[in-house]
């Protein structure tokens, strides 16, 4: 059985390498327009450039993200584009409209495509519709069960990869297409410039509510208010990393994060998790054991409550909506290892770290382990109590467990 792809996102370049050198098998990205998060930093054509030589260099894949809904005059500035992207060569390009898939057929042959979630696919008949029509993969929609991607694995051809998203962020509307943004702030959700409503507080005046529709008065939906709100359409971030055995044996090719918004080191870290299970796994699929470290490591990140989504509930049931709209904030990203040499480690500043301070090292593919800064020194050499200024290079003594490229963060 061949081991499924762990497929990160990258928001900016920096998030890419975070991605790449944490255990990524390949990520997803944008350019400047087209794509369906335009809060990221997202890539110039001239990085698009940059990142696939970075990928291609280290045997990782790039998948570019062209999976907004055109509008007529955005459709009109496809073919350009996509005739930049056939020159920069990818390895696919993530789309969800059909009229943006035939100009992609035409505009960057040879390229890869790949069908977005925003396709909402949720049976085999139209995943072998994309197959005839060219596609090499479907992303399918979020809303599916575990049961229901193994039908659609077992009425596929073989040769067509199934991606399905396996942490991070879930939307209340099916495969994220939402009118809420376009209604509040007049952002086109499905032109990547949501402003998320469904993470908005929505108060009715008292602190405990139910509402039904007038001809359904039997399908009750209780609204509850507590101290921080009422989150009505918020849903939990999945979590599906306990799961590594059962995501693997439904057949699925890749396991997909959600995050290009979020920080290099959720990038890092989430790649670090699923790439360690997954690889834990296949190395000894017989005796293996879910390591409780793994989730552990996933809690230290900026998340909402966790759930596993809908492979294992049905989409008409409310366990997955989160009991308030905020964050679970992550543990303080403090510093990165920029070289060790001659007993001491050479740190790039994040947040502001001290003399003493308890710190954990959080390496690619090792265990995490715990540390103290000590004797710590400007880049003269100069002996300094803490490291309070953005992006300063500073030192520590550094032992045998901090490596070059490693992530300082507080304990």
């Amino acid at each position: 059985m061949k081991r499924p792809e762990i497929l990160s996102p990258a928001g900016n370049f920096e998030k890419m390498c975070f991605a790449i050198n944490y255990g990524a098998d390949a990520v997803y990205l944008a350019g400047k327009q087209f794509g369906m998060r335009g809060a990221s930093d997202n890539f110039t054509v001239q990085q698009l450039y940059e990142a696939v030589k970075y990928c291609h260099d280290r045997d990782k894949k790039i998948y570019v993200t062209v999976n907004v809904m055109p509008h007529p005059e955005q459709a009109k500035l496809l073919p350009e584009y996509l005739l930049q992207l056939a020159d920069i060569k990818p390895d696919a390009l993530i789309v969800s409209d059909l009229g943006v898939f035939s100009m992609a057929q035409r505009y960057a042959k040879g390229i890869d495509l790949h069908i977005s979630t925003q396709a909402s696919t949720v049976n085999a008949q139209a995943c072998n519709m994309w197959h005839s029509l060219g596609a090499k993969r479907v992303v399918l929609a979020r809303e599916l069960s575990l049961e229901e991607i193994k039908s659609i694995k077992s009425e596929i051809p073989a040769e067509l990869e199934l991606e399905t998203f396996v942490h991070g962020s879930m939307c209340v509307s099916m495969s994220g297409r939402c009118l809420l943004s376009n209604y509040y702030a007049d952002r086109d959700a499905n032109g990547g410039k949501c402003a998320q409503p469904c993470r908005w507080e929505y108060l009715d005046g008292c602190k405990y509510a139910q509402i039904f529709e007038k001809k359904r008065p039997d399908q009750i939906l209780d609204v509850v208010e507590n101290e921080t709100g009422t989150f009505i359409f918020a849903s939990k971030d999945m979590c599906m990393i306990e799961h590594i055995p059962e995501l693997v044996e439904a057949g699925i090719d890749s396991f997909k994060i959600e995050g290009r918004v979020k920080s290099a080191y959720y990038t890092a870290v989430t790649a670090n998790a699923y790439k360690n299970e997954l690889v834990a796994y296949f190395n000894d699929k017989e005796n293996y054991k879910f390591n409780p470290q793994s989730k552990k490591e996933l809690e230290s990140v900026s998340h909402r409550e966790y759930h596993t989504g809908y492979f294992f509930d049905s989409p008409m049931k409310c366990a997955n909506i989160a009991s308030n709209g905020g964050y679970i904030k992550d543990k303080a990203f403090l510093a990165t290892v920029q070289e060790v040499k001659d007993g001491r480690a050479i740190l790039f500043q994040r947040n502001k770290m001290c003399e003493g301070d308890s710190i954990e090292i959080v390496s690619p593919g090792r265990k995490t382990v715990e540390f103290v800064a000590r004797d710590m020194r400007d880049q003269k050499g100069n002996s300094i109590q803490s490291a309070p200024h953005p992006q300063m290079i500073f030192s520590i003594e550094a032992g045998k467990d901090i490596h070059k490229g490693d992530i300082i963060r507080a304990k």
